[in-house]
């Protein structure tokens, strides 16, 4: 480390947002607890839930702008292109850039964050001009899962040309960060050693989901009252919604409150009011800093996703351990091997389709487990999980990993093999 200043690195995320706003603040979260680096994280200036446009007042945090959208076509491409053109300006005048203690930053590492590609491209093209490291993100195998929900055909032209590019940015980098373990197998498969890899996973700071309500309280602010499940989370086409308001109708003693927004939103609000479920309530989405005061008078947290093989082999979901670093219960319909963890923390129930059984019964019967245990068994299960997360993945733990990576890619020092990357 050069001594007398600490270092600088660039951070491209489309998708940050500021815990102001409701949803991905992991990438603020994570910076913000380094010691020795400054940072700037540079965003699009629209919420990719609610696609409506937020500000941030912090220095190393800025927007750039880029258009709505309302589905899967040429609106959401032009966004990103919108973005990639905005963030290369930003980055190209990063070096000027006053950050953090107002004085102008060398860039040290170039960080950018999947799912889409482009932006990865626009942190190659920076690390370039900057004569920076490039670490590449991967939140989330793209364009793989495309092909798996049915959005992009596989084989087709497109698909060879985004699996080309992948393939490009994977040799670029000079680490990988992935978010959850087990994509070390398609990593491979381009080649890439298993020690370039390493794991920065999703997470949550308990602390964090401290309420300033009592549970009373939060509950009559809410209207609330019995068994209450939660999902707060984005509403789009691969979260699976449909699935809560089937098992709505299934148990109709429970309150399920779905809390965000997404393209799927309108859609699903429509659909519950044309069914006549009336034990679904949709709420707007709620800053990170206010979580804790709605989830302290909820008694589960849903995770939900829509059917695919990708999901079950590795996965990483925020809001999953949102709900546990506030102290609920779990249920996950992705199976695999986060739904086993869980099982095995004891903080969480299968909701996975069982053999012999549909999806829709199956979750039905995972809530149904948590509705009829006692309010102490509950709470038991609370404090695994949220003991789960302060172990296993706590902010503070995940910011220590990350900032030994940018450490050693300035150092430059080889990737070290480890069975625990």
């Amino acid at each position: 480390m050069t001594q007398g200043r600490s270092r600088h690195v660039l951070v491209l995320n489309h998708f940050a947002l500021p815990r102001s706003e409701g949803g991905g603040t992991r990438h603020v979260e994570l910076f913000s607890r380094l010691s020795r680096w400054t940072h700037l994280i540079v965003a699009g200036n629209r919420n990719n839930g609610t696609l409506q446009k937020f500000v941030s007042n912090s220095p190393d945090f800025v927007t750039v702008p880029v258009p709505a959208y309302s589905s899967n076509g040429i609106g959401r491409v032009l966004n990103w292109g919108m973005y990639v053109a905005g963030a290369l300006a930003v980055g190209l005048t990063a070096r000027w850039r006053r950050v953090a203690d107002t004085r102008p930053r060398k860039v040290d590492v170039v960080y950018a964050s999947s799912p889409h590609l482009l932006t990865p491209l626009a942190g190659w093209l920076l690390a370039k001009v900057h004569r920076a490291p490039l670490v590449l993100e991967i939140r989330d195998l793209w364009p793989r899962s495309m092909v798996e929900l049915g959005y992009l055909a596989e084989g087709s032209r497109m698909h060879r040309i985004l699996v080309r590019l992948e393939g490009f940015f994977y040799r670029s980098a000079k680490r990988i960060v992935a978010v959850a373990d087990g994509w070390q197998p398609h990593f491979s498969s381009f080649g890439v050693p298993p020690e370039k890899v390493v794991l920065v996973s999703n997470g949550a700071e308990p602390a964090d989901f401290t309420p300033t309500l009592t549970r009373d309280k939060a509950r009559a602010h809410l209207g609330v009252d019995g068994f209450v499940a939660v999902y707060a989370g984005t509403h789009g086409p691969a979260n699976g919604l449909d699935l809560i308001l089937d098992i709505a109708q299934d148990l109709t003693d429970c309150t399920f409150l779905l809390v965000g927004s997404g393209l799927d939103k309108e859609r699903l609000v429509e659909r519950a009011r044309q069914e006549r479920i009336d034990n679904v309530r949709f709420l707007e989405p709620v800053p990170k800093a206010e979580l804790g005061d709605l989830l302290v008078a909820c008694d589960v947290g849903l995770h939900t996703l829509a059917q695919a093989e990708l999901f079950k082999q590795a996965l990483s979901p925020n809001k999953l351990y949102d709900y546990m670093a506030a102290g609920l219960p779990v249920i996950t319909n992705v199976g695999g091997d986060l739904e086993m963890r869980l099982a095995e923390a004891g903080c969480g129930v299968q909701g996975s389709p069982r053999e012999g059984m549909s999806a829709r019964q199956s979750l039905a019967d995972a809530v149904r487990t948590i509705r009829d245990r006692s309010v102490d068994e509950r709470q038991t299960m609370g404090r695994r999980a949220r003991d789960y997360v302060e172990r296993h993945a706590s902010r503070t733990a995940m910011a220590a990993r990350l900032e030994k990576v940018l450490d050693d890619v300035v150092a430059g020092d080889a990737p070290v093999p480890s069975n625990h990357r």
